[in-house]
Parts: C-alpha cells; sequence; structure tokens
C-alpha cells in the first residue's frame, strides 16, 4: 500500500461524500499501511472525523499534528507501536483499541490514561480503575519529587549556577526518585521527568499534581479467579480433610514468628515482615475459596540492569486454571492469565531481545506456563497477551525451566515420562513457533528440572518419582533421542535407589540441594566431586556435604528452592511453616560430617492471618521462592492463599 489518497478516503468513509470535511466515520484497516503513509496534510482536511480504524496494519508510530482534533473513536490494534505520546494529539479521545501491539507495556497503558482525560474505554474494558492507579500515582509521585528538590536546592552552594543546578536536579530525580512496582518502572520515571521539569520552569513554586480529569471509581473490580473446587497435582493423590477454621481468607498483616533454632555460630536470624495475603487464584473471586492449591511461583528477570541495588520484586504465581503476576512491594495482580479447564503447575521466565520494524531493540519478559493439558502458554506480560501456545505433550506436564544461557531455550518435563527441550524461538508477527531439539526418556515421572550449573549447556539434573537422573544435553551429538545417563544415590544401600526427590536445585556452581530421598533431610551434595567419581558407572552415590534438618512428614511435592546470591535454601512444611537455612557455616566444616542433621537457621512460623472472624491456623506450603537479593520472599499453600514478607 502507498500513501493514501483523497480518492481512497472517500471509498472508505462515511457517510458517504464527495468532502473530506464531511467523513465522520474511516476505515483504514487492513491496508498494510506503514507510518509514513499516513500525510498529516491529508488527515488534516477531516474536520469532522469521530471515529478512526487502523487496525491490522504495520504502524510502528502515529505521525504528530495529524489535525483530528474531534475524534473521539480510534482503533489502532494489530500494528507494531512502540509508543503512545502522539496520542495526546487527541484530546476528545473516548475510546482505544491497542491490542496485539507487543511492543506496548503496562506503562503504556498509564500513559495513555494520563495523557487522555476523557478515555472511558481502552481495549473495550473500563478505564476508570486504572485511572484511579494514575492518579494515585502521579499524587505519590508529586510529593516525592517536591521532597527531592527542597533537599536538592538546600544542599547547592550560592555560587553554583541555577541553569546548571536546575539541569542536575532534573537528572538526579529520574535516577533517584522511586515508587511504585518495578514493572511500571517506565511509566513512574516518564512523570518524574514531567514533574521536574515543571518544578524547574516554575522554579520550585508550584507543582500541578495532575493534568487529570477526575473520574468516579466505578469499578476497582473483583479479580476473576480461577481454579477447580479440588485441585489434585497428581492422580494419586488424597485430597486433604480441611477443618472448618481453614476455610477463611485474608488480606490482613499478622504477627510472624521467626525462631532462631540454628548452631551455635551460624548466621543469625533474619529480619522479614509479613507484607501481604492474596487469593487471586480464587474461582468466581470466592473469599470462601480455600480449596484450589498453587503449585510455582517465580520472580521475573531484573529489567533495571545498571541501576545500583535493582532486583526483581515481580512474581509469576500458578495454581488452578490461573497465572497471576503480582508486584511484592504493592501487593497489585498486573496481571492475570485465565483458561478455563486448565490446570497449572508450572512456570518460567526468560528474557528476549526483539527488534522492531524500526530497529530499536525492545527488552520482553516472556513467562511460560503449563499444566494439566499438556500445553505450553507464553505470555508477553507486559503487552498483556498470549503469543504462543506449544502443544509439548500428550500428558499433563509437571515442571519447565528455561535454559539460563540460551534465552529461547525450554525444557519441558511430563507425566507422559519425556523431557523435551524446545527452542521458542524469535516472535514473528507477534507469535513463536517452536521447534523441537532433544528428547529425553525417562523411567518414573520428572518432577524437577535443574541445569547443572556450572556446565548447563550439557548436563541437565531432574528429580523423579523414581530418584535423581541426569542426561547429556550437548546439541552437537547426533542422537536426538536419548536415555538418562546416571541415576544418582543418595547412600550406599541399595534401598535408597529408587526414592522420589522432589525437591532439587544448585546452591552455588557446584553444590546441589535434594529433598525426598531421606525423611525428614534435605541432602546438600557436591556435583564435580561425585561427578569426578563417576567412572563408567551408571549409579553413582553422591558425595554427601551436608544434612540438613527438615519436616518429619511424609507428605510429596513440598518443594525447596535455593537463592544462591546469599547462599540460602528455603523450603515449605505441612504446618505452614518456611525453614529457612544459610548454609555458608555448613559448607566450611572439615570432614568427618556431623551425625545429626543440620538445624535451620531460623524457621518463619506461619502467621495465622484472619478474615471473615476465623483463623487460618495451618496449611500445607507447596513451595517457597525469594528473589535474588532475598528481599521478598513468596509462599504458595494449598489453600488459595499467596503468602508475601519482606526483609528488613
Amino acid at each position: 500500500m502507498g500513501p493514501l489518497s483523497p480518492r481512497l478516503l472517500m471509498q472508505r468513509g462515511r457517510p458517504k461524500s464527495d468532502r473530506l470535511g464531511k467523513i465522520r466515520r474511516l476505515d483504514l484497516s487492513g491496508l498494510k499501511l506503514l507510518s509514513e503513509h499516513l500525510d498529516p496534510k491529508l488527515l488534516c482536511r477531516l474536520k469532522q472525523l469521530q471515529e478512526l480504524d487502523l487496525s491490522n496494519n504495520e504502524l510502528d508510530t502515529l505521525p504528530a499534528n495529524l489535525g483530528l482534533s474531534h475524534l473521539r473513536v480510534l482503533r489502532c490494534a494489530n500494528n507494531q507501536l512502540a509508543d503512545v505520546t502522539a496520542l495526546c494529539q487527541f484530546p476528545q479521545l473516548e475510546e482505544l483499541s491497542l491490542e496485539g501491539n507487543p511492543f506496548l507495556t503496562v506503562s503504556d497503558n498509564l500513559k495513555v490514561s494520563f495523557l487522555l482525560p476523557n478515555l472511558r474505554k481502552v481495549n473495550g474494558m473500563d478505564a476508570s480503575s486504572t485511572s484511579s492507579q494514575v492518579e494515585n500515582l502521579n499524587r505519590e509521585l508529586t510529593s516525592r519529587v517536591t521532597a527531592h528538590w527542597e533537599k536538592f536546592m538546600a544542599s547547592l552552594s550560592p555560587e553554583e549556577g541555577a541553569k546548571k543546578a536546575q539541569a542536575d536536579f532534573v537528572r538526579s530525580a529520574v535516577r533517584d526518585v522511586r515508587y511504585g512496582p518495578e514493572s511500571l518502572s517506565e511509566f513512574t520515571q516518564w512523570r518524574v521527568r514531567m514533574i521536574s521539569e515543571e518544578l524547574v520552569a516554575s522554579c520550585g513554586t508550584q507543582v500541578h499534581e495532575a493534568d487529570i480529569q477526575e473520574r468516579s471509581s466505578k469499578a476497582t473490580a473483583a479479580q476473576e479467579s480461577m481454579a477447580r473446587p479440588v485441585a489434585r497435582k497428581r492422580p494419586g493423590d488424597v485430597p486433604l480433610n480441611l477443618s472448618s477454621n481453614k476455610r477463611v481468607c485474608t488480606s490482613t498483616l499478622a504477627q510472624v514468628e521467626g525462631s532462631p533454632v540454628g548452631a551455635e555460630g551460624s548466621q543469625p536470624a533474619l529480619k522479614l515482615e509479613p507484607l501481604h495475603f492474596l487469593q487471586c487464584h480464587s474461582k468466581n473471586n470466592s473469599p470462601e475459596d480455600l480449596k484450589t492449591q498453587l503449585w510455582a511461583c517465580a520472580f521475573e528477570p531484573t529489567w533495571a540492569e545498571g541501576h545500583t541495588g535493582a532486583t526483581s520484586q515481580t512474581v509469576a504465581t500458578c495454581g488452578g486454571e490461573a497465572v497471576c503476576v503480582i508486584d511484592c512491594q504493592t501487593g497489585i495482580v498486573l496481571h492475570k492469565y485465565k483458561v478455563p479447564g486448565e490446570e497449572f503447575f508450572s512456570v518460567a521466565w526468560t528474557a528476549l531481545t526483539v527488534v522492531t520494524q524500526a530497529g530499536h531493540k525492545k527488552r520482553w519478559s516472556v513467562l511460560a506456563a503449563a499444566g494439566l493439558r499438556g500445553h505450553v502458554r507464553l505470555l508477553h506480560v507486559r503487552a498483556g497477551f498470549c503469543c504462543g501456545v506449544i502443544r509439548a505433550h500428550k500428558r499433563a506436564i509437571a515442571t519447565l525451566c528455561f535454559s539460563p544461557t540460551h534465552e529461547t531455550h525450554l525444557f519441558t518435563a511430563s507425566y507422559d515420562k519425556r523431557i523435551i527441550l524446545w527452542d521458542i524461538g524469535a516472535p514473528n508477527h507477534n507469535e513463536f513457533q517452536a521447534s523441537q531439539l532433544l528428547t529425553l526418556d525417562t523411567t518414573s515421572t520428572p518432577l524437577r528440572l535443574c541445569p547443572v550449573a556450572s556446565c548447563p549447556d550439557a548436563y541437565l539434573l531432574a528429580g523423579c518419582e523414581g530418584g535423581c537422573c541426569c542426561w547429556d544435553v550437548r546439541l552437537d551429538q547426533p542422537q536426538k533421542r536419548r536415555v538418562c545417563e546416571v541415576e544418582f544415590v543418595f547412600s550406599e544401600g541399595s534401598e535408597a535407589s529408587g526414592r522420589r526427590v522432589d525437591g532439587l536445585a544448585f546452591v552455588n556452581k557446584d553444590v546441589v540441594a535434594s529433598k525426598g530421598n531421606g525423611l525428614g533431610t534435605i541432602c546438600l551434595w557436591s556435583w564435580s566431586q561425585t561427578w569426578v567419581g563417576r567412572g563408567s558407572q551408571s549409579t553413582v552415590a553422591v558425595v554427601v556435604l551436608a544434612w540438613l534438618q527438615w519436616s518429619p512428614t511424609k507428605l510429596a511435592y513440598l518443594s525447596l528452592s535455593t537463592c544462591p546470591d546469599e547462599d540460602t535454601v528455603l523450603c515449605g512444611d505441612e504446618e505452614g511453616n518456611v525453614w529457612i537455612y544459610d548454609v555458608r557455616h555448613v559448607l566450611t566444616q572439615q570432614p568427618p560430617l556431623p551425625a545429626a542433621p543440620q538445624a535451620p537457621t531460623q524457621i518463619l512460623k506461619w502467621p495465622q492471618p484472619r478474615a471473615l472472624s476465623q483463623t487460618v491456623t495451618k496449611t500445607m506450603v507447596n513451595m517457597v521462592v525469594a528473589n535474588p537479593t532475598f528481599t521478598y520472599l513468596t509462599a504458595l499453600t494449598d489453600s488459595n492463599i499467596v503468602a508475601i514478607w519482606k526483609r528488613h
């Protein structure tokens, strides 16, 4: 399609007219239009235009000064737009459609709300709740920038030039003023710059909080939720008998007990404050739903590279029919993805660099989610849509993980006793086309996947129903279907072979933490020492470095995790407690090993939060994960509660 012509506009405009100035509705969808095809000199002749459809084209930006001052409805779905600031030229806009623009993020949604005060609907949804969020963010940012201005000006010496000082202030405000979820940092920094420049222009005498029309808070609607009345991850699971006082929900804070129980000389207990207890996976948003089991969570990779102290505070959780993305600082559910009839068991993040048609590089956080149906759904979280489905297995997927060295390589493990390595590739027209690289056969169901930290491109560990196994996953080898190369056992006795391993993670480049092979303990063992002593054997006893004391429960599938930067192991139990182990002192012990397992550094007691005049006395913690700096800790329960703590 070439540049637009008056004849084309009159053909596709309504009402039919031989004068452009009479057209009120114009459909330019599906014409393969590029941004340069939108000629402002031509379009500004549409003096009465109120509705414009530019969907299903190839626009990467909207030209400024289109002159459509009466525009009320604009549809720009399924383009390549990467910026929304040009929309400020349509101050009367009431309805806007931007779905299917993969380079737009949640921050762009907030920018739209700020720039267009009359907006009622965005992507067919009521805009009032977003407007309310923008007002709250803007109010707090204005307060913080003003405080920063006062502090900055007080620090100036009389001889410093005013112009230089003012320019320095804008830079320092953008660098230092932080507020709100990490996923909204693009919007908050954009607003901080605007507020700072406004302060400088007025010499600090006035600050406009927001050029936003107040809207009634019609909706801060309850989030949908999604779960079966009784969700069971595995066919053999026995449903829990929940006492009546457990069937409550909570959003209140509760006192938490941190019990330092470690041996003398161990690290002091962490100070962890409970922040949020969320029921964001509830079926029909029912506060009485305490049956939906939550299975897996993972923190988003850090975006703010280069910023001192940057850390992720966005966590994805899954359970029942839903995947939720939560900001740990505020407790806000940023996104929710629901598939009726699905039951999600696992989530994993990757970060991709995507190049727009205009040559700009954009960073995508992609979340993979899988479960009962055997399908992997690839979610572009910040743009808010599913950008691919991999029909990976005919049976349920128990777990999945991305390669730490290849951002597009994804392992999926299924009840069909297969692990498959996929290359999801780069998105083409906003969709992924995955290809299969390897198939790894197992003798029992794989439960946890763990690329070997020191050589992730060469070997993959898996905790399975029948034990701990290892595969060669080098892609330069000819065989595309492979069997387990080595099975690891946790004592010299044959009875240790074949025991379930339902927890598996690397503490550092060499040390592995595993659980399930010994009742009431977690094993720390050395990958390098075990591998060196392997020889040609297919069954190898691991070189144990330490045993950690854990709950004596016989219940399975309470997974452990690690925080390698902090040398910490985490695991929940059947009472709602979180066992925390700082293993630095354990790993420096000289042989022989102590006869008794090492006690945890502390046990974070279940806070027993209250709601509906009742108390949640205990619950099973299926998974607990901390972000890399251990600023936030998230625990998932079998009773539809996401618990979030913050470290002080």
